[in-house]
C-alpha cells in the first residue's frame, strides 16, 4: 500500500496550491479519503474528508478555502487550496479509511502518506 502526497512547496500569502495523493495497492474506490496538517510543534489536525459517495466534510477553519476531490479513475485525492496564509503552514498528510462515512480522528483511517510540505511565506 502506497499513498504518495505531492503538489506542496512554498507559496506567498493569498496563493493557491493543489495537493495530490496518488494511492496504489488497494482499491481506492471502495475507501474514504482525508486530509490532515500538523503545523511544527502541534498536534495533527483534521482538514477534509471525502467518503466513497462523495460526500465532503472540510473542517471549519478553512471551509471557504479548501476543496477536497478525488478522482477514482486515477487512485487520487486531491486537495484544493487558495487564499493560503502563513497559519496553513504544516505538513499535510492524506490518509485512507476503509470505513463508512467521514471522519476527522486519525484512528479510523487505515493507512497514511509520508506528507508534504506547505510553507506560506513573503
Amino acid at each position: 500500500v502506497q499513498l504518495i502526497e505531492s503538489g506542496g512547496g512554498l507559496v506567498q500569502p493569498g496563493g493557491s496550491l493543489r495537493l495530490s495523493c496518488a494511492t496504489s495497492g488497494f482499491r481506492f474506490s471502495s475507501y474514504g479519503m482525508g486530509w490532515f496538517r500538523q503545523a511544527p510543534g502541534k498536534e495533527r489536525r483534521f482538514v477534509a474528508a471525502i467518503s466513497v459517495s462523495d460526500r465532503v466534510l472540510v473542517a471549519n477553519s478553512v471551509e471557504d478555502r479548501f476543496t477536497i476531490s478525488r478522482d477514482n479513475t486515477k487512485s487520487t485525492a486531491y486537495l484544493q487550496m487558495s487564499g493560503l496564509t502563513p497559519e496553513d503552514t504544516a505538513v499535510y498528510y492524506c490518509a485512507a479509511t476503509d470505513r463508512a462515512g467521514l471522519y476527522v480522528d486519525g484512528p479510523s483511517y487505515d493507512y497514511w502518506g509520508q506528507g508534504t510540505q506547505v510553507t506560506v511565506s513573503s
